[in-house]
């Protein structure tokens, strides 16, 4: 009677909206990984649902890209990189940035696109913003094939010469976006529980922010002064040019703009988990 007892109260879970501003609950979280695989597939359901083509697009919409890019300002206004295949460069540059905008735009609507689900039932809220990230990081995955299968013919050819040292940083970098992405995105899904219009705004922010980034030109091409300063203040410009500069061997890496670029991340992270668990208490009654 007693291991019974215990056993049942080993079961027990406590539901409460007193909670301090920065609780992870990670156990909890882990608790519910399958939860996130499941959020995780369900995105690529929805996304390719009903489509000719279905996850083809993975590789069709970073490929017509990159041409595009490669044409307007590779040819056309001469911002190409130089040393280094502009296709490559940006179909590596473009997968670095599609992956990092999902991680921002896809939990942007966090709240607001699963309210239904939160009105209803209980888990951690935190599982939606990580299954956006994880699913963003697959697709990103997915995407690189075909990159590396360019890198792969440039290589052989001796068009390309990468830092192999460098490679190891490769998956830091990855998590680095991806962390930023998703503390951006949750501080703007927990405003846009109020404002509506914040979710319209950041697809225009996104794509500003893509230009204020050397995606579509290497850093070099930047002169120095207050343009040159403010890219480099910019906390995604450290990341892209380091998985440039192991990937392609292509740029210089700043060690001062890593280390802002790690500080803002954390501070993102951190804020947004806080406004997070405050706004998830009473989402509900604004959204």
């Amino acid at each position: 009677m007693a291991d019974k007892t215990a056993a049942e109260q080993s079961r027990h879970i406590h539901i409460s909206s007193k909670r301090k501003l920065f609780t992870l609950n990670l156990g909890e979280v882990w608790r519910y990984r399958d939860l996130i695989w499941l959020f995780t597939k369900r995105s690529f359901t929805v996304t390719y649902k009903q489509t000719v083509l279905g996850p083809a697009w993975i590789f069709i919409n970073p490929l017509l890209t990159s041409l595009v890019f490669s044409v307007i300002f590779g040819d056309i206004a001469g911002l190409g990189p130089e040393g280094v295949p502009q296709l490559l460069f940006y179909m590596c540059s473009n997968g670095l940035w599609s992956y990092f905008s999902s991680c921002v735009t896809g939990n942007a609507t966090t709240f607001t696109a699963n309210a239904a689900v939160f009105g209803k039932v209980y888990f951690p809220r935190l599982t939606t913003p990580i299954s956006n990230m994880l699913s963003a990081i697959i697709r990103f995955g997915i995407q690189m094939l075909l990159t590396a299968c360019l890198f792969v013919y440039y290589l052989a050819n001796g068009a390309v010469t990468p830092h192999w040292w460098a490679w190891a940083l490769l998956p830091i970098v990855v998590l680095h976006l991806g962390l930023l992405g998703m503390g951006v995105g949750i501080i703007v899904s927990s405003l846009t529980t109020k404002y509506r219009d914040l979710a319209v705004l950041i697809s225009f922010c996104v794509q500003l922010w893509m230009y204020a980034t050397p995606i579509v030109y290497p850093m070099a091409q930047i002169e120095g002064g207050a343009l040159k300063t403010a890219i480099a203040l910019n906390p995604v410009t450290a990341p892209v040019e380091l998985f440039r500069y192991a990937f392609l061997g292509q740029g210089t890496v700043a060690v001062e703009g890593l280390v802002l670029s790690v500080v803002l991340t954390l501070l993102c992270v951190i804020f947004g988990i806080m406004i997070f668990n405050r706004v998830e208490k009473t989402f509900m009654d604004t959204v």
